[in-house]
């Protein structure tokens, strides 16, 4: 048996396929048929080698930024800090202040102290200087990135590839450079900084790091995802550039990727889809657009049309999805939805008329939509407002204990950009006393073996997806650092 899978491996490498081998069944059929069980086995062997050599990735760990309690705001200090400012009107304070009622963000989320610092000190200014700016991203990254470091034992010299995402913000040097300083990362390491690529960034960032992780065996990536609020507070009044001031709070994640086939044991997800769509058209690129009004002043404008892009967006986006999650049933009954409603549209625009008097018209045929719930176990929906939220769980048929993370991190932790997800599978997780009881019950936190799915909306317009399962439960890491050695390193140890 050993000398048969050895013969297969060696196919493998040598680049035959198993066409390849059926070709040889049907070149010596004598010998085939005499050595059958032979042939068979040398088959299964090289199959299977071909799929244990396919890449997987692992998601060791993450961490999710907790801000000082001095960054926190309620509703009513955020009124009364925006009323500071001095540069809005009284209609603009009083629709800022009905948008930040309904948004479903709760009375301790967070400013940075360029905005918040006003709320102890009755002389401070607003801060939105470049100064300011990187203080926040370095508070927010840099203590996510000691906290991960800290719950996996790795060392930073240990990491092959790195990518920061940060949409508005993107100083020179770049934050994934900052990063590199900060944690004297090798001179080898391969890093990456996205900007403009909005809520959806994290997401994107998990998906480059899978394509890297799969390029290179045995390395670590790590995603940082932030949105750095300093620069962003908008001082003008026009009111499609308000919202961004009452729904954007601090926030960051960390999330530490892996291939290495040891963190199979011991990680707690593995990355079974990745899936990215994007509306290009007018709309949807107009849907979130970073612009000057009249008086020059900088903001993110919201079109109306957003709404109705977001729904296309997710539209496409979990109709390439479903294949992969949705058992066949489900699958069964979509195609025979669509069929249905091509023949009805072929029936009455050309079909016979006596057909079409037993045929209900195209828009009275309902399309199907599947049941994620089948497929999926837990969901993680970008926290970008109670409106979102709302929307995607009508759409899906989901149920309130569905999206109770996705409410919570939107109450306690506010529209924390692309790190959003991340808070969310932490309540989901449910393995930090500040994530156990929130303020809209948690049915039970994920087991083993069920999948988790994160959907996030970004500009562009941009909609993405990533499917984890939960793998064993694992046994606590140790929380001094070890000193994992790099690929490198063990290249020239060698």
């Amino acid at each position: 048996m050993l000398l048969l899978s050895q013969a297969a491996w060696t196919l493998q490498t040598q680049g035959v396929t198993a066409a390849d081998v059926a070709n040889t069944f049907s070149a010596a059929p004598a010998h085939v048929v005499e050595y059958w069980h032979l042939y068979s086995i040398a088959l299964v062997a090289f199959l299977l080698l071909q799929s244990w050599s396919q890449t997987a990735v692992y998601l060791v760990d993450f961490s999710v930024f907790q801000p000082p309690a001095d960054w926190a705001v309620s509703q009513e200090d955020c009124i009364d800090l925006l009323r500071k400012y001095g540069c809005y009107t009284d209609e603009s304070i009083d629709f800022m202040a009905r948008v930040l009622a309904r948004s479903g963000t709760g009375n301790a989320t967070h400013w940075p102290p360029g905005t918040s610092g006003m709320k102890h000190d009755p002389d401070a200014k607003l801060d939105v200087s470049m100064d300011g700016a990187r203080a926040e991203a370095q508070a927010v990254i840099f203590g996510t990135l000691d906290d991960l470091f800290a719950k996996t034992g790795i060392n930073p010299k240990a990491i092959d590839f790195l990518i920061v995402n940060c949409s508005l913000f993107c100083p020179t040097p770049s934050l994934a450079a900052m990063v590199e300083q900060k944690y004297g990362l090798r001179r080898d390491v391969r890093s990456f900084n996205l900007g403009g690529m909005g809520c959806s960034a994290g997401l994107i960032s998990v998906d480059l790091a899978k394509s890297l992780l799969e390029s290179r065996p045995n390395s670590l990536a790590v995603v940082v995802s932030t949105e750095t609020i300093t620069p962003m507070m908008y001082q003008g009044n026009q009111r499609s550039m308000l919202v961004q001031n009452t729904l954007f709070r601090v926030g960051g994640a960390a999330v530490l990727l892996s291939n290495k086939p040891k963190h199979a044991f011991s990680a707690k997800y593995k990355l079974l889809h990745a899936v990215r769509s994007q509306n290009a058209s007018p709309e949807g690129y107009g849907a979130v657009l970073q612009c000057q009004d009249a008086e020059g002043k900088t903001g993110v404008h919201l079109s109306k049309e957003i709404t109705q892009v977001a729904g296309r967006g997710l539209k496409d986006n979990l109709t390439m999805l479903g294949p992969y999650v949705l058992p066949v049933r489900e699958q069964v009954r979509v195609v025979s939805s669509m069929l249905w409603r091509k023949v009805a549209k072929w029936v009455h625009a050309s079909g016979p008329k006596w057909l079409a008097s037993m045929v209900p018209p195209p828009a009275d045929i309902v399309p199907y939509v599947p049941d994620f719930k089948k497929g999926i176990h837990h969901f993680c929906v970008h926290a970008g407002g109670r409106a979102v939220i709302d929307g995607v769980e009508k759409n899906l048929s989901l149920t309130e204990a569905n999206l109770a993370a996705s409410r919570n991190t939107l109450w306690h932790y506010g529209n924390t950009s692309s790190s959003s997800v991340w808070y969310e599978l932490a309540y989901i997780e449910q393995e930090e006393e500040r994530f156990l009881n929130g303020k809209h019950p948690i049915e039970r936190p994920i087991a083993q073996g069920e999948r988790v799915l994160q959907i996030a909306f970004g500009s562009g317009f941009k909609v993405n997806s990533a499917v984890w399962v939960r793998l064993a439960a694992n046994k606590p890491m140790q929380r001094t650092v070890q000193r994992e050695t790099s690929n490198a390193a063990d290249k020239k140890n060698a």
